[in-house]
Formats: C-alpha cells, structure tokens, sequence
C-alpha cells in the first residue's frame, strides 16, 4: 500500500504567556519577514519582541492565554486524515502538522514524516493566497529540515479553489441570515496586509487576495455591495490598502454596516478573534456603524476540507 504523508503548514502561535516573546523572536528573526542581513536583523527582532510582548500577551489573554492556531489545525488534520481515508482507501495516508514560528517546529515534524517513510509527500501551506512572507518562507523552511524519503509534490496556493470558495461563500451567508438579512450591510474582505514594497517586488498576494473576493462575492448576489481591505498594520512602512478600520468607518460614513470576512485565513486566531471581534467591533460601535458581522473561518467545513 503506498504511504502518502501530508504535511500542513502554518503560523504557530504561542501556547502560552511564556511563549509570547520567544514566538514573536522568531517571527521578526525570519529573513523572509525583516530583510536585512542577520546581524542587525536578529538583534532587532529582540529589540521587536520584547516591545511588543506586553501588548501581544493581553492580546492572547483575550483567548485564554494563548493562541487557538494549533487545535484549530489539529482538527483540519483530523477531518482531512478522515477524508482521504475514505475517499482513498487505497493509500496510508497521514497528515502532520509543522508550523513556522512556534511548535511543532519543521524539525520536528520533518522527522515523524520521515519515521513514516512516505513513498509520497504533499505539502500544503493553509495559506490559500501564496506570499513570500507565508507560503515561501515554510516551504524553505521545510526544504532545509527534511532529509527523509518520499517524492515530494506542492500545493503553493488555491486562492479560487471551488472548495476554498464555496466555504467562505456559505460562512458569509449563514451570519447574515443569522443577523436577519440586513439590507444595509457592506461586505468587507478582511486580509492581512503586506508592506506595499513586498507586492511592488512581484509578491501575488494581493492579486490572489482580490482573485479570491470576487469569486466569493459572485455566490453572493444578495450581497452586491462589497470590498477587499486589509488588517494588521504595524511599522513604519507605506502598507497596501485600505485599512479595515478605513473601510469600516467609509461604510459609518455611508450610513452602512459591515459584514467582515477573514478571506485570507482558513482558521481562528488572533487576527480573527482580536481584531476581528473585539478591535474592530469596538470601533463600530464608537462610529455607529451597524450592524457589524464578522463571519467565521471556514476550519473544517467539508468544501474546504
């Protein structure tokens, strides 16, 4: 029976207060995040972490502490190990799991994947939309721990993937009628944003970003009024745009509401359950902009999955 191994590729996210600063090290410290040679870049990705840890811990604390990326994608493994076990009773499959910044390390995963001694190997970054600073930085990540066996194939991105689609499409749906069909609801395609030097260098990200909006939003009629922005601005920087605080207060100054879409993320994390709902909705409310919807991430809708 041939061995088919699945490796899942994400962020990480710290699992706890004492994780938050060595998490937030190694995120500034990759190469693919801060370009700059590693002498001056690893000294400030400290100097980086250790500013913004307080700010990052009562973020977590929101969400009991620490980040909920790792069960999230524990359960896409689980449901995805069931499906091809059913779809693929023919092969031995099994999904790993290897995050960027935070346990499970590459290393680590790399050598259960290599006990497993796969004949074939799919990697698959939960990043629908390809970037440097996301999809590339993992695969390169993993083409340095990995010495194990198995011919190797990648999946880069799926921005416009029918499943991808159908399951944002259906999560949109389902809050607004929820909320009762507001009629006066603008919604919003929330990604999170990029320099705009890193697209100007021929990053897709943003392309992909809008490719996957207006596929969703053409399942949508019922909701003609749409746009894509962009959250999680930090630094100095000129960021691509518009903020999703710009487009939450247009739509205020529009006499709308939002419906906010986390349509770059396939599961819950701080991006979605801080920003998204307590951010975000607090600056709705201090606006007046309502209603304000935030709809969920598809996790393990079976489209998706």
């Amino acid at each position: 029976m041939t061995r088919l191994a699945v490796v899942l590729f994400n962020l990480g996210g710290p699992d706890g207060p004492e994780a938050v600063k060595p998490f937030l090290t190694n995120l500034f410290s990759d190469p693919a995040i801060i370009t700059l040679p590693a002498i001056v870049r690893l000294p400030l990705a400290r100097m980086i972490a250790g500013g913004r840890e307080s700010a990052a811990k009562a973020n977590y604390a929101i969400m009991g502490g620490g980040s909920p990326l790792l069960p999230e994608t524990q359960r896409q493994a689980q449901a995805l190990q069931s499906a091809l076990a059913s779809a693929r009773p023919d092969l031995e499959s099994r999904v790993f799991i290897a995050m960027r910044y935070w346990k499970p390390f590459a290393d680590q995963t790399a050598r259960e994947v290599a006990a497993f001694a796969p004949d074939q190997v799919v990697l698959l970054p939960l990043y629908p939309q390809f970037s440097t600073t996301t999809s590339a930085s993992s695969l390169k990540d993993w083409a340095r721990a990995y010495r194990g066996p198995g011919a190797s194939h990648t999946v880069c991105c799926y921005p416009t993937t029918q499943g991808l689609v159908e399951a944002h499409a259906r999560a949109i749906s389902q809050t607004w009628i929820k909320a009762g069909r507001p009629a006066n609801v603008r919604l919003l395609f929330s990604a999170h944003g990029l320099p705009e030097k890193i697209i100007a260098a021929g990053d897709p990200y943003q392309a992909q970003v809008e490719a996957t909006a207006a596929a969703v939003a053409a399942l949508l009629p019922e909701l003609p009024d749409w746009e894509v922005c962009y959250q999680s601005r930090v630094g100095r920087l000129k960021w691509i745009g518009p903020s999703t605080d710009d487009a939450i207060r247009t739509a205020a100054a529009d006499g709308k509401g939002v419906l906010v879409s986390p349509i770059a993320f396939v599961s819950e994390h701080v991006e979605t359950l801080v920003e998204g709902d307590h951010e975000y909705a607090a600056l709705a409310r201090q606006i007046g902009c309502a209603p304000y919807l935030r709809s969920p991430t598809p996790t393990i809708d079976p489209a998706l999955i």
